[in-house]
């Protein structure tokens, strides 16, 4: 069974989990995503702050909650209506890299936003 998640061992031979987002993007290195996990209020309010500025919205610290767009019961709101996720959630794919219709018009314009996204699922690509 093919999953989102990919280990990764460390020189110091502990191991890393990678969670992939079906766009690309890591989830585990996500500010939003590690906030989450740490359950910590205070990192909330600064990934709230600086998504707020970045994005020119406003996000509150009790809406950053986010277990990974392929996995998790939590999101951040934005998540929830991705083209990209509902896409992949519809076709049944672990992420964007197991698409058939790889790289499609969507990845396309989000790859210009997140150029790493497209070099994780390149990656994974190859790795099929």
């Amino acid at each position: 069974m093919q999953t989102n998640k990919t280990i990764y061992a460390l020189p110091d031979t502990k191991t890393m989990e990678k969670i992939i987002a079906f766009c690309g993007i890591v989830c585990s290195e996500c500010p939003g995503f590690i906030a989450t996990q740490k359950d910590s209020d205070e990192e909330r309010k600064k990934v709230a702050e600086m998504w707020s500025k970045m994005f020119d919205t406003i996000i509150k610290p009790e809406e950053v909650n986010c277990d990974g767009c392929t996995v998790g019961k939590r999101l951040i709101n934005y998540c929830r209506t991705c083209e990209i996720r509902n896409c992949a959630i519809e076709k049944g794919v672990v992420n964007c890299a197991y698409c058939d219709e790889y790289i499609c018009e969507k990845l396309s314009r989000w790859f210009k936003i997140a150029p790493n996204a497209k070099l994780t699922l390149e990656k994974i690509r190859k790795s099929l």
